[in-house]
């Protein structure tokens, strides 16, 4: 689990309730909309919005100028009304005055080219200019705002993901590599600039990684989306200090994006009291609920194992899919259930009313262009109803898994660099199909990073690990060796944090670990192609290896790696050398969690129910079209309905229980 600061918690903005929300934009309507709002904030059972986020240009309309009578108001008008503002710094999307008087805070992408104003993110991370004034404008905020009655919540920035190739970022980029390796003589080892003629014999001879004529060297790329990560969270930290200096009793955030390549969130989840997460799936994926499920058990990981925020999701269809279909009835209220039993302890969207102009008018809000009588408002009103009934017995308990499932930011930037071994081979896409067999299979999971405390998991789960460092690989052999089990995937363990491969192309403890004498060759897959494997059909990979002290060996069968070992097993130690078809991926883990001692919440579900305990409640979730019944042993109470549950239970289309004992 991820180290949790010590400080104001989530539980200091909820008070032993569920948020529920989204953003509010009032400064696109006109001031007699807001009291409208209010009124149907409390009709939906709105406890919480989030207000400023992108409002730097009305906040500060020029140079040094503050208008914050609007939002005086408006949060006098939801302090009034009972409703909890999460207050936003603006500084994700700075005015275009600043780009035109200084355009040095402007961000450069790999070719050189500026991204001017006209959206949002534009700004350089590395820009001391954009920096004093974020700073500025966020002391304003903290200081006029940070005894108002209706401060619940901290949110800084927005959505960080912003790359800058640009002067400013080459020169921080410089003092980044001189902190970390101290010497050009270090740096040019750990990049291996002895290839391609690449040694530096200064520091200002070295450059963001921007367009080049081949393949860039991959160890300067893997640092500078290291740096890039760093000097976003050194932003980020720079606001964060500001308002606790002003506000230490109330919790900070910023929201992140599931799976968003640029940051590395174990490091920032450090960083934040709350973690929030803004998540998407869309309605027409079969397996969106899963997908869900992956980001809410690895948010809350990073959380400690602690509560979290559902920051931003959407009623109905976003406007940035090829084509954004609506979520059909009772789908937004069945995955905002899920979020709460993986950990959530506030369901918010963007946003709070669809906006009528703008990039985002056809991305939906609580309230749509049909209004107070439309569909998605009447089903927000049915779930504002359902989060009050099941938030005092839901809200702050803990999500148990004996269940870790690795996942590393480095591990990623480096394994998806240009010269890899196949292009097919995505980390994130090995994670959902891993993450997918376990919760096919009803077994809760957390997520870990392979540095993290092992100890409190029966079986740790490694998809895909390509870069791995000694500490992590002496992690792994001491988890099996204390006792835990332990199943790899393929590609695991090949490189060490320099992206140099290990002798013999995995590391020597992993071989000896996992019952592996040689690595020959890896054997990559096309597209649609699959190896015959003793059982089942492997996908996307194979690897030659020979076995050395094996308990157990399914090999392959036919073609060139016909009888050695696709999956092999050396004590409580498995590896796995291809990616099981996901019948056969399930099984096997089912299999070997079985062996552990890991249990399903409940047994003998059907296909596409969900069971999650979040402390002693019961959330039993049907993402299926058809009815379905569930045995349910013992008695219980459904917070959602008021009513007795003794035995089987129906769950129509979409249908969800939350049982209490």
């Amino acid at each position: 689990m991820t180290p949790r600061p010590t400080g104001p918690t989530l539980a200091d903005a909820t008070r032993g309730r569920l948020l529920f929300g989204g953003d509010y934009n009032p400064e696109q309507w006109p001031e007699e909309v807001w009291y409208e709002d209010v009124r149907l904030m409390k009709e939906a059972g709105v406890n919480s919005v989030t207000v400023g986020v992108f409002s730097w240009a009305k906040l500060e309309p020029r140079p040094g100028a503050r208008e914050f009578g609007w939002l005086d108001t408006l949060m006098d008008l939801m302090h009034e009304h009972g409703v909890g503002v999460v207050l936003a710094t603006p500084t994700s999307s700075p005015p275009p005055w600043m780009g035109r008087l200084h355009p040095e805070t402007l961000p450069r992408d790999e070719n050189g080219q500026v991204e001017w104003w006209g959206s949002r993110q534009h700004f350089s991370h590395s820009s001391t200019v954009y920096r004093r004034y974020a700073a500025a404008i966020t002391e304003d905020l903290a200081a006029r705002y940070g005894s108002h009655p209706a401060l619940t919540l901290w949110h800084i920035n927005n959505e960080y993901c912003t790359y800058d190739y640009g002067d400013e970022a080459a020169t921080t980029f410089r003092d980044w590599l001189r902190r970390k390796y101290g010497t050009l003589d270090a740096l040019n080892e750990a990049w291996g600039t002895a290839f391609w003629s690449q040694g530096y014999d200064g520091w200002h001879e070295i450059l963001p990684p921007r367009r080049a004529h081949y393949m860039r060297n991959p160890t300067h790329v893997l640092d500078f989306q290291r740096f890039t990560s760093d000097m976003l969270l050194e932003c980020y930290a720079m606001e964060r200090d500001i308002v606790r200096r002003h506000t230490p009793h109330i919790p900070v955030t910023t929201n992140f994006m599931p799976l968003w390549v640029g940051q590395d969130a174990w490091r920032w989840a450090e960083e934040e009291d709350v973690v929030s997460v803004d998540l998407y799936p869309d309605p027409r994926d079969p397996l969106g609920a899963q997908h869900g499920a992956l980001v809410q058990d690895m948010t809350r990981s990073q959380a400690g194992g602690g509560p979290w925020v559902l920051m931003e999701q959407a009623a109905g269809p976003v406007n940035w899919r090829g084509v954004n279909h609506p979520k059909p009835r009772g789908l937004n209220r069945l995955w905002s259930l899920q979020a709460v039993a993986r950990g959530a302890d506030a369901v918010c969207y963007f946003q709070w009313r669809q906006s009528r102009q703008g990039a985002e008018k056809f991305h939906s809000g609580m309230v749509s262009h049909a209004g107070e009588r439309g569909r998605t408002f009447q089903e927000v009103k049915r779930l504002g109803a359902d989060l009050a009934a099941i938030g005092a017995e839901a809200s702050g308990r803990p999500v148990t898994a004996d269940v870790a499932v690795l996942f590393d930011w480095n591990s990623w930037w480096a394994g998806a660099q240009d010269g890899r071994l196949s292009s097919e081979v995505d980390l994130p896409q090995v994670v959902r199909d891993w993450h997918r067999a376990l919760w096919e299979a009803h077994v809760t999971t957390a997520f870990a990073h392979p540095e993290h405390d092992l100890s409190a998991y029966r079986l740790v789960v490694v998809p895909q690990l390509y870069l791995l460092t000694d500490t992590a690989v002496d992690n792994l052999v001491a988890h099996v060796r204390g006792g835990g089990t332990l199943v790899c995937g393929f590609l695991t363990g090949v490189a060490d944090e320099d992206d140099r491969v290990r002798p013999g192309g995995m590391d020597a403890r992993l071989r000896d670990l996992l019952g592996i004498r040689t690595l020959h060759e890896w054997w990559p897959l096309d597209a649609g192609e699959d190896v015959r494997c003793d059982g089942f059909r492997g996908t996307l990979w194979s690897e030659e290896l020979e076995a050395a002290d094996a308990d157990e060996v399914i090999p392959y069968r036919g073609g060139e790696l016909d009888g050695l070992p696709a999956v092999l097993r050396k004590g409580r130690a498995w590896y796995v050398s291809t990616l099981p078809e996901p019948a056969a991926l399930r099984a096997l883990l089912t299999r070997i969690a079985d062996g552990a001692g890991v249990r399903p919440v409940l047994e003998g579900l059907p296909d596409g129910v969900e069971a999650v305990r979040r402390g002693d409640v019961l959330f039993l979730l049907n993402h299926g079209r058809d009815e379905v019944t569930v045995d349910v042993p013992g008695t219980h109470r459904d917070l959602l309905t008021g009513t007795t549950v003794t035995g089987p239970l129906s769950l129509g289309r979409y249908g969800a229980a939350v049982l209490a004992p």
